[in-house]
């Protein structure tokens, strides 16, 4: 029976399915969702691969809608390394107090070690761009991540100092080696919790540490 006179005319193909539409979110919760995309094409395409186009595609919306809240790709990547930076020191303000407690100081490096490896597992996007950077890491990535391990470094300094004055450790350990060494030790042990988890864990540094400091300030 031919068609009406009003009928589409057949292609003889099935019509392109539509783009799924995004659901409507809150301004700020869809600014996270667009930077948790960001952060995802970067670990698994690098820093090469991200594009506002990846990201939309990675947070199944439109371009328009990236650009909605971020007028362009620095911008955005700018608001990531804000907030995982935001993010890293606020964890990092955990493990290593401003002031040291009344802990003899291996008790106190131990329980650290642990509790930083503890927040790599839980936060491990975060601390891989930190921890394990990647090929083309942007200079303000680099930049941020330097500023903030000198500012860990002096601070872990002045706990190793506080320590020695009050005859804890040695009275001449070189504190800045000291700081330098511990740092360089947790930075270490995150980045091996975060390639081999089941092999290097939380539990096992502890131990390590422990033993360590008990040989190191055996009296």
């Amino acid at each position: 029976m031919p068609p009406g006179p009003h009928a589409a005319p057949s292609s003889g193909s099935p019509p392109s399915p539509r783009r799924p539409y995004a659901p409507r979110l809150p301004p700020e919760q869809r600014r996270e969702q667009l930077i948790d995309a960001a952060l995802q094409v970067i670990l698994e395409q690098g820093y090469g691969g991200v594009s506002i186009e990846a990201v939309a595609r990675e947070a199944g919306v439109t371009r328009p809608v990236v650009y909605d809240h971020f007028p362009n790709l620095a911008r955005l990547l700018h608001a990531l390394v804000e907030r995982e930076e935001r993010y890293s020191l606020e964890q990092l303000d955990e493990v290593v107090p401003d002031v040291a407690d009344e802990r003899p100081p291996g008790e106190l490096l131990a329980s650290s070690v642990r509790r930083f490896l503890e927040i790599v597992m839980d936060r491990p996007a975060t601390w891989r761009l930190i921890l394990l950077p990647l090929d083309g890491t942007p200079s303000i990535v680099r930049d941020h991540v330097e500023h903030n391990r000198a500012h860990l470094v002096k601070r872990i300094e002045k706990l190793v100092a506080a320590a020695a004055e009050r005859g804890e450790v040695p009275g001449d350990l070189d504190v800045e080696l000291a700081a330098r060494a511990i740092h360089d030790l947790g930075e270490a042990a995150g980045r091996m919790v975060l390639t081999d988890p089941k092999r290097f864990g939380p539990d096992r540094y502890e131990r390590f540490v422990r033993g360590v400091t008990q040989l190191l300030w055996a009296k």
